[in-house]
């Protein structure tokens, strides 16, 4: 009797790098075949080609997508896991139509991700960027900057890594408010903030950060209306996802002067253009979707993804989202 045809779990698409030389990959060594793109799929043909055959997809960046008619194309495929908490790149309803089951990293890098939103916060907030560019050209002058302790933060998302803002900022001696789909009244006192409704953390917050998961629901969730409730002056952050923000919304609200400023690490379209109107605008901070690439939370990353991968191996998928 021949042995039994080990799965196949291919990674599409891995640029820049996250999973590759990980050494959690060998975790799957007795499990499994791995295959390993270290290249982004130019076409839908090549992502077809690129895991054809796979039982388990490893989709280390979001870039790469897949939607509903390239699924139906992989008959072998029955897990896909995500390298973080974001699933938009993937057609849920397609996979529980298929019957693929979806997993993702929830939390384990929520306190490297908000310290990079506390770092663009403090970033733009103190214009580093701004006068970095100014001194570079020989320009000596000075705008005021904002001071953050005392001031009002408004958090939109009190999930995992909205939390771990707020207490950072707490720490810092800002005040909070905030708003969640699924608002938490423990949370709240424990952390020390107020769940107010929406609109009302435009208007109260000095700066607003963002975290929420981009959902038909989220998406340009912050649009014309909203900026324009936000105070004359107050800062925008958001490393949740570039659609949350209706970018031509948030550049009309820079350039009026309205926004003090943005520092933004994801975009509606990745890479950002070179040409994009954002790039134009003085007082932002622009981040390349790094929150979480630090060596730290890359290795908790690929931890995640490879005990997803193997937990489903094994018959008892975890962190399932569909």
């Amino acid at each position: 009797m021949s042995p039994p045809e080990r799965p196949l779990v291919v990674v599409p698409g891995d640029e820049p790098v996250q999973i590759a030389g990980s050494p959690r990959l060998e975790e799957l060594a007795p499990r499994a075949d791995v295959r390993l793109f270290d290249t982004r799929p130019s076409s839908d043909r090549e992502k077809l080609e690129r895991a054809s055959g796979a039982t388990v997809m490893i989709n280390s960046r979001g870039a790469v997508s897949w939607g509903g008619e390239l699924l139906r194309q992989l008959p072998d495929l029955k897990f896909i896991t995500t390298c973080g908490i974001g699933t938009d790149a993937i057609d849920l309803a397609a996979c529980r139509e298929l019957g693929i089951v979806v997993s993702n990293i929830p939390g384990r890098t929520a306190p490297v991700v908000a310290e990079h939103a506390f770092a663009l916060m403090l970033a733009i907030s103190r214009r580093t960027s701004y006068f970095t560019e100014a001194i570079k050209h020989n320009r000596w002058h000075q705008v005021l900057s904002t001071s953050l302790g005392g001031k009002t933060l408004g958090v939109i998302g009190t999930g995992n890594i909205g939390s771990e803002m707020i207490r950072l900022s707490r720490a810092f001696g800002m005040e909070v408010v905030a708003w969640s789909f699924h608002p938490d009244p423990a949370k709240a006192q424990r952390l020390g903030f107020e769940y107010v409704e929406r609109d009302e953390v435009f208007r109260r917050a000095d700066v607003v950060s963002l975290h929420v998961k981009l959902t038909d629901d989220s998406r340009h969730l912050v649009a014309a209306g909203e900026l324009e409730l936000m105070r004359p002056g107050a800062l925008l952050v958001n490393t949740a996802r570039g659609a949350v923000v209706d970018t031509a919304a948030l550049v009309a609200a820079l350039d009026s002067g309205h926004l003090g400023g943005a520092a933004l690490d994801v975009f509606e379209t990745e890479p950002l253009e070179t040409d994009h109107p954002l790039t134009r605008c003085d007082h932002v901070v622009l981040t390349p979707h790094c929150a979480d690439q630090t060596p730290e939370g890359n290795d908790l990353l690929n931890q995640g993804c490879v005990e997803n991968t193997i937990a489903f191996l094994e018959g008892a998928p975890r962190n399932i989202v569909s």
